[in-house]
C-alpha cells in the first residue's frame, strides 16, 4: 500500500504544471499557429499570478491574453507584432524576460542590488560580532571576588 501510494504521489509531482491552463475551446486547428501561440504564450507573464507565465496560469486574465494571441495571429500578425501590441497595452513587465532598457532597469537591477545588499549585510554582522568578541575584557581578580560575594549573598537570600 505504501509503495502504491509513493508511486501516485511521484505521478503527480512529475505531472506536467500548467497542463490544464490552455482549454480545448481556445487551441487553434492549425497546428503550426497553435504552436506559434504556446511558444508566444510561455513569454508572457500573467499581470494575476506574476510569476507564471499565460501558458502556465489558469486566471481569467491570462484566458483572455492567450485568447487575444491566437486572435492576432489568426489576423496574419507576426510573433514581433504580437508581442509589440501586448507590450503597447501593458507595458514591458508582461513580458516574463523584459529588455534591458532605461525604464525596466529596476525590472533587472532589484534583485541583484537585494543579493548584494544581503551580502554585504552579513559580512558586517560577522565582522561585528567578531570585533565585539574580541573587545570583551576579562575580570580582574579583586572584580572577581566581588562577583562572587555578590552571588553567594543573593544565593542565601534565596
Amino acid at each position: 500500500m505504501r509503495r502504491f501510494a509513493l508511486i501516485v504521489l511521484l505521478m503527480v509531482l512529475a505531472a506536467p504544471e500548467g497542463a490544464l491552463s490552455v482549454q480545448p475551446d481556445e487551441m487553434l486547428k492549425d497546428p503550426a499557429l497553435e504552436t506559434r501561440a504556446r511558444d508566444l504564450s510561455r513569454e508572457l507573464r500573467c499581470m494575476v499570478c506574476q510569476n507564471q507565465s499565460i501558458d502556465d496560469s489558469e486566471a481569467p486574465l491570462a484566458r483572455d491574453l492567450r485568447l487575444l494571441v491566437r486572435e492576432r495571429l489568426t489576423n496574419g500578425d507576426s510573433d514581433q507584432q504580437v508581442l509589440d501590441f501586448l507590450v503597447s497595452r501593458y507595458g514591458a513587465f508582461v513580458l516574463l524576460k523584459p529588455p534591458l532598457e532605461w525604464h525596466t532597469l529596476l525590472l533587472w537591477g532589484l534583485p541583484p542590488a537585494a543579493v548584494i545588499a544581503g551580502i554585504t549585510s552579513l559580512i558586517v554582522m560577522a565582522r561585528r560580532r567578531k570585533t565585539a568578541a574580541r573587545d570583551t575584557e576579562v575580570l580582574s581578580q579583586e572584580e572577581e571576588q566581588r562577583l562572587s560575594t555578590l552571588v553567594d549573598t543573593a544565593a542565601r537570600k534565596h
